[in-house]
């Protein structure tokens, strides 16, 4: 069954309001952001460092925001 990352989308959108905004803010197309979102890209251990990061996201939430 696939990840839904409902949270992962609540807290983009609460902090840089557009999927779009986040990946201009990630140095990465609109795209990347959507497949990795949709499921069609999986997330490498470099890209949750970059995104928790930039969403303020500590490494014992991990589970919540990228394995739900």
């Amino acid at each position: 069954m696939p990840y839904t990352y409902n949270k992962l989308r609540g807290r983009i959108v609460e902090l840089y309001g557009t999927q779009g905004n986040f990946a201009q803010k990630l140095g990465v197309s609109k795209n990347s952001v959507s497949r990795k979102m949709n499921c069609q890209t999986e997330f490498s251990q470099a890209d949750i460092i970059k995104w928790s990061i930039l969403l303020n996201v500590h490494k014992d939430e991990y589970g919540e925001y990228f394995f739900t």
